[in-house]
């Protein structure tokens, strides 16, 4: 991915402080002004100065994961924030972000924002996921916590949705391995019906304003609207593009950002692409070792034997998918369970009772993989991720339409990830962005000058983000680098008795770590 930019006309406006803004609000709803805070874009004041109605979060919820994460919960608190669809028209048409908030149980410092990656991935829900463990520490006396759901995801208004939960279900069957010209013109013409089917139920207007571009002023929107005149951040994954698009967007606007799990700022996409695939199989391979070690292990005790194992396994699924309840687990639902279990060594013993089930003709532990990679819960529900994920990366990424670098990506990938290689002579297909109906909306960047000491983390064994992504972001923005040695997709927050006292030291007091400072 690239990073983007837009630069700003930033004016100075006065400190901000809180108030109660008298008013009707709807019975339960606390109405609140903080903003405009610390420097406004010219034209925006009314949305940097905004009031908030804070209430409930229970009807935010879109999903039963949320419904579950939201229900009874009087230690958060949900708001929408109004921001413009389309920036160069501030004037025009309106949309809205959700917003949750974990107040600061001390002395506080400001806000701590929050976003998790995906792009599609709910910020609100990863706030309240995260709420109690941070409630107990110094962050949480220190920060409110807040999550938001960029525009277009979860429970901002409106979502990009493309399909139907139906529609994707049918979907997650369509496994498109035909590489032959007739099967590669079948599968071009079902990644053009699906631009076309999200322009239609989503709009073009939305989906030409989705990208990270956009998303990186609603979070000025939201710092100012929050009070806060300076950012404090901490971004997981595609959330280090948000933040570095931030950095270069408005450097003298941060105070801290945490980056963890970095989108590599040096190589485009085709690029990130065979490196993400290397470090799936690196991870890959750490769990077939793992695995290997064990009397139980469902692809034998010779490691170097695996990834023929492993395709041996599941390749039989493109002909046969094996019955789940109702449903049938493909060949694509059980590489897509693998993916999601190499995100962290905790997925590894379900990842081998899943291929285990399988040689019994059995799918269930793969098809429950899946479902949590999709973000599909108990009744069939399906989140914004899969559909956000295409909408933001057809406008953040150029599009690439030259069958050639097609055909030798697709090759390279399947060197790189031999665990993959389906056994079909390698091929490329256009993608869906390739027929996207808007153009993509991605800047350069030009300058991260004034930015602040930023901290970088990045986990040796990461298969998504590979390490040496987060050592080149790190290089860019000139920050700390922390390194972490495992096998897992981001760290901190997660109860790493090294990396979370560094990362609290460096939100709260702004200290980074001594160069080279490793963490395992």
């Amino acid at each position: 991915m690239r990073r983007s930019l837009t630069l700003f006309l930033v004016l100075p406006v006065l400190a901000s402080c809180t108030s109660v803004v008298p008013g009707s609000p709807t019975p339960g709803t606390a109405l609140e002004q903080r903003g405009p805070a610390g420097t406004v874009p010219a034209g925006l004041k009314r949305f940097y100065g905004q009031q908030l109605g804070w209430e409930d979060c229970a009807d935010y919820a879109t999903t039963g994961t949320t419904r579950s994460q939201y229900r009874n919960k009087k230690s958060i608190e949900c708001a929408r924030l109004e921001v413009p669809l389309d920036y160069a028209k501030p004037d025009g048409r309106t949309i809205r972000l959700g917003l949750l908030r974990q107040r600061a149980t001390g002395d506080r410092i400001g806000s701590l924002f929050i976003n998790p990656g995906g792009p599609g991935a709910s910020g609100m829900s990863a706030a309240a996921s995260l709420g109690a463990q941070v409630a107990k520490s110094s962050l949480g006396e220190r920060f409110d916590l807040v999550g938001f759901d960029p525009r277009g995801v979860g429970s901002s208004q409106p979502q990009v949705r493309c399909l139907t939960d139906d529609e994707r279900d049918t979907d997650r069957l369509d496994i498109d391995l035909d590489t032959s010209p007739a099967g590669i013109a079948q599968t071009e013409a079902e990644n053009k019906a699906y631009a076309e089917k999200c322009a239609a139920t989503t709009g073009a207007d939305v989906l030409a304003n989705v990208g990270t571009r956009d998303v990186v002023r609603d979070l000025d929107a939201m710092r100012s609207a929050l009070g806060d005149e300076k950012l404090t951040y901490l971004g997981y994954s595609y959330g280090t593009h948000i933040g570095a698009g931030y950095a270069a967007a408005f450097p003298a606007n941060v105070r801290a950002l945490v980056l963890d799990g970095a989108v590599d700022p040096t190589q485009d996409q085709v690029e990130s692409l065979i490196a993400q695939a290397a470090g799936f199989q690196k991870a890959f391979d750490a769990f077939s070792a793992w695995c290997a070690k064990r009397q139980d292990c469902a692809l034998g005790r010779d490691a170097s034997g695996a990834s023929k194992a492993f395709r041996d396994l599941t390749l039989p699924l493109a002909q046969r998918p094996v019955d789940v309840d109702s449903r049938k687990l493909s060949y694509n639902d059980a590489i897509t369970g693998a993916i999601q279990a190499m995100y962290t060594e905790e997925l590894w013993g379900p990842l081998n009772a899943g291929l285990a089930e399988l040689k019994n003709n059995s799918g269930e532990v793969l098809m429950q993989l899946a479902d949590a990679y999709y973000d599909r819960d108990k009744d069939g529900k399906y989140a914004t991720i899969t559909d956000a994920f295409t909408a933001v990366k057809c406008v953040d990424e150029p599009r690439v339409t030259d069958r050639a670098v097609l055909d030798d990506v697709a090759r390279r990938y399947k060197a790189a990830a031999p665990f993959l290689d389906d056994g079909n002579p390698p091929a490329g297909a256009l993608d869906s962005c390739a027929f996207w109906p808007v153009p993509p909306t991605a800047q350069d960047a030009k300058t991260t000058d004034g930015l602040p000491p930023t901290l970088i983390i990045s986990t040796t064994g990461d298969p998504a983000t590979p390490y040496q992504a987060g050592v080149n972001l790190a290089k860019e923005l000139g920050g700390g680098l922390l390194t972490y040695e495992g096998n897992q997709h981001t760290v901190y927050l997660q109860g790493n008795g090294c990396v979370d006292p560094i990362g609290d030291e460096y939100l709260i007091n702004l200290t980074l770590p001594a160069t080279g400072k490793t963490c395992s």
